[in-house]
């Protein structure tokens, strides 16, 4: 009989061997809305603070190297630390563009090129600034029996709602990357709007 309880669901593993070292790749399925997320598991010494990085899919950055966001250098920094560290993990939330959908990602896009910044590109579509909730997160990081990490970020909202969902934080590890002529404005709005902790901007 299915756990009424159950939020997430494992639906399938496997060994991936990266240019980084070898993961356990899991995917899990949200019951809530039926989304799949991807998790990247590193080692399995799990008893201290894990390294853990949440990020959210970002096809353009990601996959095709836009430079207007700093998401595949992030997402390829955290990669290299966990590998490191021989223990961790990342979980890749199926939630492009903060929550919005790619679709809209792009006609947000579209009114940045005519000098509108990507929170108020997201407001005028009628969308929020960052849609993104982080509580599938926190319940993949406690069916991997993770209660406590260090997590990789610049999001203090990242924070605040994994400690809602029950994770503890035991410390913020900066992932800040050198801004580029194309995402320094974007970078920006994200430290003065979005509270992000940058410096480098």
């Amino acid at each position: 009989m299915k756990n009424l309880k159950q939020t997430v669901i494992k639906i399938a593993s496997a060994s991936l061997p990266t240019t980084h070292g070898v993961f356990n790749t899991v995917i899990y399925k949200s019951t809530r809305d039926e989304l799949e997320h991807v998790v990247l598991v590193r080692g399995s010494n799990f008893k201290k603070p894990v390294l853990v990085r949440i990020h959210s899919q970002c096809l353009t950055g990601d996959v095709f190297s836009s430079l207007k966001c700093d998401c595949k250098d992030q997402l390829t920094t955290s990669l290299i630390r966990i590998g490191k560290a021989k223990s961790g993990v990342l979980i890749y939330l199926n939630q492009e563009g903060r929550g919005i959908g790619l679709g809209n990602k792009i006609k947000a896009y579209a009114l940045q090129e005519k000098g509108v910044d990507t929170v108020n590109a997201n407001n005028a579509l009628g969308l929020h600034s960052d849609a993104r909730s982080y509580q599938v997160a926190a319940d993949i990081l406690k069916d991997l029996k993770i209660k406590t990490i260090n997590l990789l970020t610049n999001n203090p909202d990242k924070i605040d709602q994994l400690t809602q969902y029950g994770i503890t934080v035991n410390k913020r590890i900066p992932l800040e990357v050198a801004p580029n002529q194309k995402n320094k404005s974007y970078l920006k709005t994200k430290k003065d709007k979005l509270g992000h902790k940058l410096n480098l901007v």
